[in-house]
């Protein structure tokens, strides 16, 4: 294939990835946007394989070999991993994408068929130096995410002492290695330097992620979803790539726009997050708020089906704990029963509910629950008050009235689903543990709150049989 065929498919791959990324921003077209997506990769794969860069019979063998086993792995993996494990595979692909910047800018320094000299060299060496530094952070930083999301690493914050000058520190030595680097590198040197800010940078994106705490992980998933794509973004320079290049600016800045949403949606403040997250592990309350008062009502699974039969209403917020217990197909199945009852249910989704951007919004359309009555949190807040039930389903830091009553809660001013101005609401949790910011919530003590405690599926499965009896 021709230079000039393969950047006329890299033009065409990249326009499919531009329409890949907005139909990925509405769930009714999001499966057309993966179609896109997959459409614009494999154009761009059969490119860069037939393209005048990889030559010779054996060169082309090496990648099919190597596109075979990571395409196997891939397929594994689709098949095998839950939807709830969903947050962990995506920090794990991320992991890999910093680590292939940080191979690829290895093998573009010690390349001895180079010919590059003078300021074109050194360019080129400036491009593997912050490539191999992003993709070390990133690779790095989403190995804890993974191990944080999966359970194997602690959710709690390590906030290290004098932590801010920690990473001041860290900076300034990457821009002295930086500086170390270059000039070694004039002279056929800079392997040692390099290997240090390769080091600093391991550490620093182990530092950083460690100090973010579990209520903080959609928007740790979103950054480290941006940091992938300025790994990708410097790869392509290191390659001269101009595929690689503007796909990975697309991710990155898709990533940054994201993490910002994220951040306006808890009312964070971006670098407040990566300074140290809250967030406290086991359910224990952290200091700061002040504690509800009240007596808890529990409510039976046959209650909870005679509220719902004779409501008018219904907003279902689903949390985290709905993913957990796998229980969305039987929410299908009681929202189908109802709706067909004449009863209006709908669905109010936060923007961090579960663990990484639109987690819940997959988990139901996986269901097979209609997109039109899958609601933002601002497009039904509102309609609370006119709701003759809310049910929270494994909820919790999002439907926290502390965030608007108790200027000195951890999240006070987060936005939040205001459940309790509902008629009725009825939140399904295991037990009274507190969510991922580790706070306690008043919801629980509301006079017109009911608690349906047990597994959520099973629970759910007791009320969808009494709606049927």
């Amino acid at each position: 294939m021709s230079e000039g065929l393969v950047t006329v498919s890299y033009i065409v791959a990249t326009i499919l990835f531009i329409k890949s990324l907005g139909g990925l921003s509405n769930p009714e077209s999001s499966r057309q946007g993966n179609y896109f997506g997959i459409a614009g990769m494999a154009i761009a794969i059969l490119a860069t394989v037939l393209g005048p860069k990889i030559t010779g019979g054996g060169a082309i063998a090496t990648v099919l070999i190597a596109m075979a086993i990571g395409g196997s792995v891939g397929v594994y993996a689709a098949i095998k991993v839950k939807m709830t494990e969903m947050p962990e595979l995506v920090a794990l692909m991320h992991s890999l994408v910093g680590l292939a910047a940080v191979l690829v800018g290895y093998a573009n320094f010690i390349d001895p068929t180079s010919t590059l000299t003078g300021v074109e060299k050194t360019i080129h060496e400036v491009e593997i130096y912050i490539g191999v530094l992003i993709g070390a952070i990133t690779f790095s930083g989403s190995v804890i995410a993974f191990g944080k999301l999966s359970g194997k690493i602690s959710g709690k914050p390590v906030l290290l002492p004098a932590r801010h000058w920690l990473n001041l520190g860290l900076l300034v030595l990457a821009i002295l290695f930086g500086k170390w680097f270059l000039g070694q590198a004039e002279t056929g040197g800079g392997t040692f330097p390099l290997l240090l800010m390769t080091a600093l940078a391991l550490a620093f994106g182990v530092h950083m992620v460690m100090a973010i705490g579990g209520a903080d992980m959609p928007v740790v998933v979103s950054m480290l979803n941006s940091y992938s794509g300025w790994a990708a973004s410097a790869t392509g320079f290191m390659l001269s790539n101009d595929l690689l290049i503007v796909t990975g600016a697309l991710v990155g800045s898709s990533g940054a726009i994201l993490s910002y949403i994220m951040c306006r949606a808890m009312n964070r403040n971006f670098i407040s997050v990566i300074a140290g997250g809250f967030g406290t592990e086991g359910g224990a309350p952290v200091a700061g708020g002040q504690q509800p008062e009240g007596e808890v009502q529990p409510i039976s699974a046959e209650e909870t089906a005679e509220l719902l039969r004779e409501a008018s209403g219904v907003v279902i917020v689903p949390g985290y704990g709905m993913a957990v217990a796998q229980a969305q197909h039987t929410v299908y199945e009681i929202t189908k029963l109802l709706r067909d009852k004449g009863i209006n249910v709908r669905f109010a989704i936060h923007p961090v509910a579960g663990r990484m951007p639109g987690h819940m919004n997959v988990l139901l359309a996986e269901a097979r629950v209609p997109y039109d009555i899958v609601l933002e949190m601002d497009e039904i807040n509102e309609d609370f008050p006119e709701t003759d039930v809310a049910m929270v389903i494994g909820a919790n830091d999002i439907v926290n009235p502390g965030a608007q009553e108790d200027p000195n809660s951890p999240i006070a001013g987060m936005p939040v689903l205001e459940v309790w101005k509902a008629k009725a609401s009825i939140v399904m949790k295991r037990s009274m543990a507190s969510g991922y910011a580790g706070v306690d919530n008043p919801l629980f003590y509301k006079d017109n709150n009911r608690m349906l405690f047990g597994d959520a599926k099973k629970m759910l499965d007791e009320v969808l049989k009494h709606l049927q009896g």
